[in-house]
Formats: C-alpha cells, structure tokens, sequence
C-alpha cells in the first residue's frame, strides 16, 4: 500500500543522508592533507510501476565515488622531491614489498602528489610507504623502448646507485682561429701548441696536446696547416693522430676550412666535420668543421685564439642533491656541477579516472570500471607535466563542505519527520478498531 512505501522511502532517505553525511565527513577531515581526492555522492530516484488509482512511493538510491579528475591547488615547497601532478595524471608507486620483488609480481598504484624521502637504501619513498617507480635511464639519458601499458620495465627509484660518477669525454668541439700571416712567405714558421683536458673513465683529468704547425712557402702564402695530436694519460706522450688542414682565401670564403685530412690512427669525416681518434679509454670525435662551413676551425688575419674549445664528460662527483624536470626526469647534481638524468618518471591516465579505486594514503589502483592504464610522458597527450618543489593540495572546499553539511542535515531531518508521520497515521489505523 502507498502508505508502507512512504514509510520505505523515508527510510531510505535517511540511509541516503546518512551516506551523504560520512563523505562530507570525510573531507572536511581530509581537508589539510595533501593529494586528498574529494568524496561525493549521486543521488538517484527509485520508481516502481504505478497504478491510476494510487500513487506508491520508490524512494532513492545513492552512489559513492572519488572525484579523482579534479585536481587541487599547487603549493611551493622547499623540497626538491616534493613532486606533483599539474594536470590529469597520476605518478607510478608501489609498496615496500616492491621494491626487491619481480616487475610481473609488483603491486602497482598511482598518486597524484607526494613527499619523498631517501631512506637507508636508497629508495625514495613516502612516510605513508609508498616507494617511487621510474625508467631507468641510460648514460646519455633515454629510457629507450619501454611498455606503456603496464609497468614491466619500472623499477623503484634509487638514488645511491649514482653516489659517485665520472662521465669520460666523448666529444671535444673546437673553435679556434689560426693565424693566416702565419703562412705566408718569410714568417716565422713557429708552432702554436694548444693543451685540451680530457676526462677518462675513471673521472681522471688527462690531456690532448694539440700542435699547429704553419707551412711557410717560399713565395706567396699556403694557408695550410699540419697538425700533430699528442695523448699524455699515464705520463707517456702518445701520437694519437695528425692532421691536414688547408684554408680557402677567396672573396665570400676567405678563413674558412677548405680542405682537411687525418692519419697517423685518425679520420676525418667531411659530412659531419668530425676527426675520429682511439684514445687509451676509448673513442673520441673531435669536431674542427665541415669544408666551407662556417664553425669550427679559421684562419683569419688575427692572433691565434682558441675562443671557444669545450668538450663532454665530467671528472668524478659526489652526489649532492637530486631534481625532478617538468618532463618528469629526475637528475642526479653532483657537486662539481654535472647534471645525470638517472630516470624517467612518467604520468599514468586511465579513460574513467573517477573509475580507480581508492586506497589508503590518497593512492588509487586501477580497476574494471577506471579501464586500462596507459603511461605517458609527463606534459605530453592528456596529462600534465610533473611539478618538483610541490605539493598538491585537498580538492575539498570547507565553505562548499559546510553548506552541504546543512543541506544533509536538513534533509535527514525532513525524512526523519516522513517516518514520524507514517508511524502516527498507522497509530491512527490501529486505533479504528478500538
């Protein structure tokens, strides 16, 4: 009768409301911490086939779920693994049995923001547990071919492996004017030396010496240089390679590099203007310029001026700190100045993010609902980039919290009243017979 489906809708009101009122509870509770996804409820009516005669009441139904697309306020902190995600998107991490089990047996989740920490291994890690996963990166950086759609090739963050470092020298760059009255008729013939520090595999310093000899003719000017290269590791002079350089002097080309050649172990490539040596640790390319072109080594009217010799590589380090880019690389500084991008930490995105379930600690784990997880790179498709030096605040809005607190209340206590009501008129049912 319609009278019992009033009672049965009043009481589902209340149940309703009292669901409503433990999510408003939640975040106002969670309102201070960091990463907090609010709590919300549906509300849905309930209809039941009617009769022209009478009207009987369905009640309401109501549904639970995490607003895990919204995204809270970025706060600045002092901390450079204080990470978050400035956008859609959640980072990869996993618990402490994670961290030594294998990548098929990991259990994988995903945050929004977190404060990490170095602990006795190494690790870097919440004080809630949760362990950081990146791609390891290889020594010039890149990730390679990695699985995007499971977390096969992450593995925990780990900061103590690059302690220390040496980077050796690969490539030396130079930009150095030879003197063009050098090769004329009647100079002096002198050679110019020109020591180049090198870094070995063992971070040690060495040197690459450099010696420009001027071909003096015996009328006019040659603009030709030979060019011996000698490597001093370990203290023994080494010749390592020579080199034939030869200038064009003509209108609109004048100083450039017009023709070169190598020997004595050494090769030149004109395409890329590299000079190819072995050196003691292995092979380095030494740029000097393509004939024609514009950089590298001149000869122009003017002092000998090495003005701009650089190479790569570094001397060992000690770890100072670590950072985390926009792109979601994390780089090891070390106190001599060298940066290491140690990994990658990417961005993870499902297609119904308010899908995911919840877990402790603000983490989520994908679901049936939340569909398959994808990992980007930060700042690329959907997500956004990652953020170091910062924290994600609550999406919870106390004003907001507090008006539906009154509003709840409120309805808990019209349905209160519905009950009340029903309760009185089958009073006055009972009461007939009397």
């Amino acid at each position: 009768m319609s009278i019992s489906s009033s009672l049965n809708a009043g009481v589902m009101g209340l149940n309703a409301n009292a669901t409503r009122l433990s999510t408003i509870s939640d975040n106002i509770a969670n309102s201070a911490t960091y990463g907090y996804k609010r709590a919300t409820v549906d509300f849905s009516s309930m209809v039941l086939q009617q009769r022209s005669s009478a009207y009987s009441a369905g009640g309401v139904r109501v549904d639970t779920f995490k607003d895990i697309a919204a995204t809270g306020s970025l706060i600045s902190t002092g901390n450079a693994t204080d990470i978050a995600v400035a956008g859609r998107g959640l980072f990869p991490v996993t618990d402490q049995s994670g961290t030594t089990a294998l990548a098929s047996e990991r259990a994988m989740m995903l945050l929004p923001t977190g404060s990490f920490y170095a602990d006795a291994d190494g690790n870097l890690r919440t004080q809630s547990g949760h362990y950081l996963l990146g791609w390891p990166a290889d020594s010039d950086g890149s990730v390679g071919n990695v699985s995007r759609n499971s977390g096969a090739d992450l593995a925990p963050v780990n900061i103590n492996t690059s302690r220390f470092t040496a980077q050796p020298t690969t490539q030396i760059n130079m930009g150095i004017n030879l003197p063009a009255d050098a090769t004329v008729s009647g100079a002096s013939g002198e050679a110019y030396d020109l020591p180049v520090e090198y870094f070995d595999n063992l971070g040690r310093s060495q040197t690459l010496a450099f010696e420009f000899t001027p071909n003096v003719p015996g009328s006019g000017a040659s603009n030709n240089w030979q060019v011996n290269i000698v490597d001093t590791a370990g203290g023994v002079n080494t010749p390592v390679g020579t080199m034939d350089l030869t200038f064009a002097d003509s209108q609109g080309s004048g100083g450039r590099l017009a023709a070169a050649s190598a020997a004595g172990g050494a090769s030149y490539d004109p395409a890329t203007g590299m000079v190819s040596l072995t050196l003691a640790h292995g092979p380095v390319e030494i740029f000097i310029g393509q004939p024609g072109g514009t950089e590298g080594v001149q000869q122009l009217s003017a002092p000998f001026s090495p003005t701009e010799v650089n190479k790569n590589g570094a001397a060992i380090g000690d770890l100072q700190s670590v950072e985390i880019d926009e792109a979601g690389n994390l780089q090891a500084v070390y106190h001599n100045g060298f940066r290491r991008t140690m990994y990658q930490i990417p961005v993870g995105d499902v297609p119904n993010m308010n899908g995911l379930k919840a877990l402790d600690a603000q983490a989520y784990a994908v679901s049936a609902t939340s569909g398959n997880l994808y990992l980007w790179d930060a700042g690329t498709g959907p997500v956004g980039e990652i953020s170091g030096y910062a924290l994600m605040e609550s999406t919870t809005d106390i004003a907001a919290e507090l008006t539906d607190l009154i509003e709840t209340q409120r309805s808990y206590s019209s349905n209160a009243k519905i009950v009340q009501t029903v309760d009185e008129m089958l009073q006055e049912t009972t009461n007939l017979k009397r």
